[in-house]
């Protein structure tokens, strides 16, 4: 029995994916009415071929006047996402999860089982997990036995008085 539960219970199924030739304006609504910050963009054979993130979006801005592209050209998410996607395996579990977060700097992750997308894993979704645990282990250690250390009880002051 793993210690922590696999990133399966927690990850979100129900995903808004992109293809890389839809139009970014479009994506960029979605992500707007969905209220979400990046989303998986998958190919014609549902294979994970990049993120975009709110971050690509905004490189059109910087991007589009410094080559002076008209704002009317379709700009195609294929063109701002990132391809360098940094995925996780679907038998891992929150704390490899929390891992990666930790040193990558990402926010999602996609979630793959034998190559396939199967959900993505957020910071948020970790969080959650982090609510719902217990500890495994209450250890008191021998010397504390008898004398257990306890939370203050809530103190009255008044103002201005010490008591």
């Amino acid at each position: 029995m793993d210690l922590y539960p696999p990133i399966t219970d927690y990850m979100a199924t129900k995903l808004v994916t992109f293809h890389p030739d839809m139009d970014i304006r479009e994506a960029i609504d979605i992500l707007l009415k969905k209220k979400i910050s990046g989303a998986p963009v998958l190919d014609d054979q549902q294979q994970l071929v990049g993120m975009l993130s709110e971050a690509d979006c905004l490189r059109i801005l910087i991007e589009g006047p410094y080559n002076h592209e008209p704002s009317y050209a379709k700009i195609n998410v294929g063109d701002y996402m990132s391809t360098r996607v940094k995925h996780i395996d679907a038998k891992k579990t929150i704390l490899d999860a929390a891992y990666e977060f930790v040193h990558s700097g990402y926010k999602r992750l996609p979630v793959l089982e034998e190559g396939q997308l199967v959900g993505q894993v957020s910071r948020v979704d970790i969080l959650r997990a982090i609510q719902k645990m217990k500890p495994a282990v209450k250890h008191i250690p021998d010397s504390w036995k008898g004398r257990e250390p306890t939370m203050p009880g809530y103190k009255k002051t008044f103002y201005g008085k010490n008591s």
